[in-house]
């Protein structure tokens, strides 16, 4: 079991930046893949970016490719997700989300935090 905490959300113009971070506690962080998901109001759950175990490999959703960067750090159990460039489009509430399967689908991911609000004004 792991436990997962999101942090960093906000109220940002368009073109600012914000840092996410996810806090893991329980079983080490470097047992799970990690990802990021957001849901904005109305929509469904959409794929932001994820991070296998061991960090070297990411992928992101062609929406933020280029914007956004994922990674972890196993020795302190967080995981962030830097994001540049915020659009409004960007407005969502955003999940941190583990499991041991790498996956871009959210019905993979088993443990999920309970989200940050990120809000970009144009």
């Amino acid at each position: 079991q792991v436990q997962l905490v999101e942090s960093g959300g906000g109220l940002v113009q368009a073109g600012d930046s914000l840092r996410l971070s996810c806090a893991a506690s329980g079983r080490t962080s470097s047992s799970y893949a990690m990802g990021w998901f957001r849901q904005a109001p109305g929509k469904e759950r959409e794929f932001v970016a994820a991070i296998e175990r061991s960090g070297s490999y990411s992928y992101y959703a062609d929406s933020v490719k280029g914007r956004f960067t994922i990674s972890r750090d196993n020795t302190k159990n967080t995981v962030s997700l830097q994001m540049n460039s915020l659009k409004p489009e960007d407005t969502a509430v955003y999940f941190c989300a583990a499991d041991p399967v790498n996956s871009v689908y959210y019905t993979t991911y088993n443990y999920w935090g309970q989200g940050t609000q990120v809000t970009v004004s144009s």
